[in-house]
């Protein structure tokens, strides 16, 4: 049986270009972005376009598991950097703050890929994010730092339900009023 070969350089490349141009259109024009301003955006033929992705919501996927594992691949680092002596709830409260950031900037592409019914082609990402987030929950309860009933369930909970439409100041905000519920220590009078 013959291997499959790996994509030329190029489709990676207008690959990539059609994600990006996808997330920028749909964040300027949420699900009513239209394929043909897409191929436009990423400087390829609507033909091209098509072949990477043959409906929108294909489109749409694509982004949103490429969102995914950006937040995977933060989860990951994190981790590491508890594993290399970083205070673990110091790691949590950053990525908490990169993951907030990132879903507000990707806020239209979610909604896009609500209205379009589309999903993350995989559930590696989440998966990688998980296991990665869990390890952290586990090593800053060990530390003494996060209350022993915080789940990694209760940190999607906090990111589904942020204040990711909201300006940065708010969402600064939300997350210094949010976090010392979970930690042992609370926060100052000062936060």
């Amino acid at each position: 049986m013959a291997q499959a070969r790996p994509p030329r350089a190029d489709a990676v490349r207008n690959r990539q270009k059609i994600l990006a141009a996808a997330r920028e259109q749909i964040t300027l024009h949420g699900p009513d972005a239209g394929m043909d301003a897409i191929a436009a955006a990423a400087g390829v033929a609507v033909g091209t376009l098509y072949r990477h992705f043959p409906t929108k919501t294909d489109l749409v996927s694509a982004v949103v598991t490429e969102h995914m594992e950006r937040v995977a691949t933060d989860a990951e680092a994190a981790h590491a950097r508890a594993a290399s002596g970083s205070k673990a709830m110091d790691e949590i409260t950053a990525f908490i703050g990169t993951v907030l950031e990132a879903s507000a900037n990707d806020h239209a592409v979610k909604a896009a890929a609500h209205a379009l019914g589309a999903a993350p082609g995989t559930t590696e990402p989440e998966d990688r994010a998980t296991a990665a987030l869990a390890s952290l929950i586990t090593a800053a309860q060990a530390d003494g730092d996060l209350h022993l009933d915080v789940t990694v369930r209760d940190f999607y909970l906090l990111i589904t339900t942020a204040p990711t439409d909201q300006p940065p100041a708010v969402r600064a905000r939300w997350l210094t009023l949010v976090l010392p519920g979970l930690s042992t220590h609370g926060r100052g009078a000062a936060g």
